[in-house]
């Protein structure tokens, strides 16, 4: 078997077995494309690097300036390939199992107050075009109402918004589901997206016989609907038309507002768990330490015994 194959192997045993997301099998197979190409300019065979080569590997990145995460990463595919290949025999020993990486180094998430988050729903209500105001208004409300990941949100099927519900199935990492109550602002934009969405497939459908789009949020693209990359630019857009410095806004930072926002109103933070699909109850518990830190600034800025 050649080593392209073997890899190959390795992804579809990845996917079948830890159900591992496409996003992580993309990295993975880029991760052991780049460390492969390391071994050929050696001489050296994929199965039969020894740790001093995987070492030397990890050594180039750190020199070439990567980042802490991307050199984890990195390492992380190689050490899941080497465990693989000894479990089925491909070679006698894992020259990966005794590498310690570098730690993630850990930051507190960025996040928004709730006066920006307020200034970005106003901007998607009425900045553009009619249909986009309706559009990007059920995005945004969604989003904060759930807390969802953007690629969540993005490929939401139009079945799971029918009916005017209250609880909203959201199929996250891993393809694991989970529920999320929808907010009434967030109810009602959603109703009002899907009338002008229907009307215009509708309209689609008569005039050129467009079949109907499965997703809530349909588009023209590959994927079907409104790509990941596309609501990036949208919401920076929507930062610059509200006033919010666009540094400071991403998909990500209005999920990490809402969590943060949850536990200053006092949610339970297993409560929080459950709604942002966190497998492990320590990553959630960084929301309280962000929480502390906002906490520390209000006291800093505003107490008067904290002046110089």
């Amino acid at each position: 078997m050649r080593e392209l194959e073997r890899v190959a192997t390795f992804l579809d045993a990845q996917a079948a077995e830890l159900d591992a997301s496409e996003n992580t099998l993309m990295a993975y197979a880029r991760d052991l494309k780049d460390y492969a190409g390391f071994l050929t300019g050696r001489g050296v065979a994929l199965l039969e690097a020894s740790q001093d080569e995987i070492e030397d590997y990890l050594l180039g990145l750190d020199a070439a300036g990567l980042a802490r995460a991307t050199r984890a990463r990195r390492l992380s595919a190689i050490k899941q390939f080497y465990r693989f290949a000894f479990e089925e025999a491909w070679r006698g020993d894992n020259p990966a199992i005794r590498i310690k990486g570098p730690q993630k180094a850990k930051r507190l998430p960025k996040t928004l107050s709730e006066e920006d988050v307020e200034k970005l729903l106003e901007a998607a209500r009425t900045s553009g075009r009619e249909g986009d105001r309706v559009r990007n208004t059920c995005l945004m409300e969604l989003l904060y109402a759930t807390g969802m990941r953007v690629s969540e949100l993005v490929s939401l099927p139009v079945s799971a918004a029918r009916g005017d519900p209250r609880m909203l199935l959201v199929r996250g990492k891993g393809g694991k589901e989970r529920m999320v109550p929808l907010s009434p602002p967030a109810r009602e934009a959603t109703a009002r997206w899907l009338e002008a969405r229907d009307a215009a497939e509708e309209i689609a459908r008569v005039e050129k016989g467009t079949p109907p789009s499965k997703f809530l949020f349909a588009s023209r693209g590959k994927a079907g609907h409104l790509t990941r990359h596309r609501f990036y630019l949208l919401i920076k857009e929507l930062a610059v038309a509200g006033g919010v410095a666009p540094a400071d806004v991403t998909p990500h930072t209005l999920r990490h507002a809402f969590a943060t926002h949850l536990l200053a109103r006092g949610a339970d933070l297993r409560a929080i768990q459950t709604l942002l699909g966190h497998a492990d109850i320590g990553t959630t518990e960084i929301y309280t330490h962000v929480l502390e830190e906002r906490l520390r600034e209000l006291v800093l800025e505003h107490h008067p015994m904290a002046a110089d």
